[in-house]
């Protein structure tokens, strides 16, 4: 099963200033139901001391993943949450969430974690916003050999004919999300939907896959093939990978900043509301 490259993460700022790396699809929707995946790393805290004050969002869900370090998140809806190393957080944020994510004093070893932004269809984007961590829950993961594992962040996953089923189900577009860690010339074998539909992500964020099919910093589609298994091999310094399963919604969006909804009428709408005090308050 081929992997076509689609396109690679570019430098940016957000927040206060926290420098990151990103992949954003809001207008071609070539990554739906996915839109938007960031990378935080660095050992520098300048770059990312100034964290994520008090924002809002409308018509989007949210994934974190934090692999160094961790910030703080705190909510409208009375969420205070420590996401730490290992964690994973999800917020659908529906008709409207104010957040703020701010570095944790006693993260003093750096940052790398990710965010991961999913588009929701329109008949949920005004719904009561939901949240999960897995503070409590853990995340299943699989052993593979020589330092190799996957973990099932989201959704359900099979990998080497072992099933992994996270805690964390009900994403928008059925999605699921798991990181994948190999060594060199290790290989994992990850079971994929046979639902047409339904499409592969494949983001490697340190080090290459064998074959040069993709290297740090790039984002490919899986391509399926008769037996609907995904063949990864890490590369001369191996690889780790975030794997992105869902369906397209296939819906026109409108994105301005924290906002994707469906019409400029919506965007519009999702402004004055939050300056009316409509999203609640932090």
């Amino acid at each position: 099963m081929p992997i076509t490259k689609l396109t690679q993460q570019h430098p940016t700022q957000d927040g206060d200033g926290v420098n990151i790396s990103r992949i954003a699809a809001f207008h071609d929707l070539g990554l739906d139901p996915y839109l938007m995946i960031d990378e935080i790393k660095s050992d520098d805290a300048s770059d990312y001391i100034g964290g994520f004050p008090a924002h809002p969002h409308r018509g989007i869900e949210t994934f974190t993943y934090i692999k160094k370090g961790g910030f703080e998140h705190r909510d409208q809806m009375g969420n205070v949450k420590p996401i730490r190393a290992g964690d994973i957080q999800w917020m659908s944020t529906g008709r409207g969430v104010i957040h703020s994510e701010m570095p944790l004093a006693d993260a003093k070893d750096g940052m790398h974690g990710f965010q991961i932004w999913l588009n929701m269809p329109a008949s949920q984007k005004m719904r009561e916003p939901q949240y999960f961590d897995s503070f409590d829950d853990g995340l299943p993961r699989l052993e593979i050999a020589n330092n190799s594992r996957a973990i099932a962040l989201a959704g359900e996953w099979t990998v080497n004919d072992f099933e992994l089923v996270s805690p964390l189900q009900g994403l928008a577009g059925h999605a699921a999300i798991a990181d994948i860690e190999l060594a060199p010339h290790e290989v994992a074998k990850v079971q994929l939907s046979s639902t047409t539909d339904s499409r592969t992500l494949v983001f490697c964020y340190v080090g290459s896959l064998q074959d040069s099919m993709l290297y740090k910093g790039e984002l490919g589609v899986a391509s399926p093939d008769e037996d609907h298994v995904l063949h990864l091999q890490g590369g001369e310094s191996g690889a780790q990978l975030l794997l992105l399963r869902g369906t397209p919604i296939n819906e026109k969006i409108v994105h301005m900043g924290p906002f994707v909804m469906n019409t400029q009428a919506e965007i519009e709408q999702a402004i004055r509301d939050y300056r009316a005090g409509r999203f609640g308050t932090l």
